[in-house]
């Protein structure tokens, strides 16, 4: 379960260049685009620019490069030359990338042209907590410690965290071993080792945390209706501490 540190180099320099992938949707005039060109243009950088491979592409038969996940869609969307993306949505986009055979994943909310407060605020808040989650994060700390702070930050704002879902370690395969939940109760779990690698990604929903899948067998939505919104890291537990693997130019990490 554990990696050696020249794997954990390998998986950091996949983790760099996935987050070069998110600087380059970053300059990007979402309103009026679909969420295929989206996924066409991080195919294109992932595979032409980076020569790398999109790793969610085949993966239990899914055909994109990215999962793109609109207003009430939970996780797992998928992107279509039909959905266009309009000023005041929010949308998640879930990325998987290969590089000399280890896999970096992590995923981004973005607002688009002007989002109402409640919106931002769900957005904001749902990165505050898997920050949260990130920094419980240690050797000798549970899986338990970090699934209580990010539910914690969560309730203390109003928000549910979606359950049926959860972060997972990672490396030469896309779903290793351990399932980590973004709920918990503090010092249960397992106990956090040096060289653990894995991701954090809650989903938070303004509304109830029952979801429901739709009938293509991938799009999870709120069964509600309400908003969601999600962040995802990859990580490795560290001698002393966390590294995020896949810490995008742009982010500083919180103290």
């Amino acid at each position: 379960m554990t990696k050696r540190p020249e794997e954990i180099e390998l998986m950091a320099e996949s983790g760099r260049l996935l987050a070069s992938v998110f600087g380059h949707l970053d300059r990007l005039d979402l309103i009026g685009m679909s969420t295929m060109q989206v996924n066409d243009l991080a195919e294109r950088v992932i595979v032409e620019e980076l020569q790398a491979r999109p790793a969610s592409k085949g993966q239990y038969g899914y055909a994109y490069a990215l999962n793109s996940s609109r207003n009430h869609v939970v996780c797992h969307g998928v992107p279509s030359p039909t959905e266009l993306l309009q000023s005041g949505d929010i949308v998640n986009f879930d990325i998987t990338l290969e590089k000399n055979g280890y896999i970096a994943d992590s995923s981004k909310t973005y607002l688009v042209g002007e989002v109402a407060p409640l919106a931002k605020r769900l957005v904001q808040v749902t990165y505050e907590a898997m920050w949260k989650g990130i920094k419980a994060v240690r050797p000798g700390a549970r899986l338990g410690d970090v699934g209580h702070a990010i539910e914690r930050h969560a309730r203390k704002n109003g928000y549910t965290v979606v359950r049926e879902y959860c972060g997972h370690g990672i490396g030469r395969e896309m779903h290793e071993p351990p399932q980590v939940l973004h709920f918990g109760k503090p010092q249960t779990g397992l106990v956090l080792q040096e060289g653990m690698v894995f991701t954090i990604e809650p989903m938070l929903n303004g509304g109830r945390r029952s979801v429901v899948t739709e009938d293509d067998g991938w799009t999870v939505v709120t069964r509600d209706g309400q908003l969601s919104a999600q962040f995802e890291h990859t990580v490795a537990v560290t001698r002393n501490g966390v590294r995020v693997l896949t810490l995008r130019p742009d982010e500083r990490v919180p103290h």
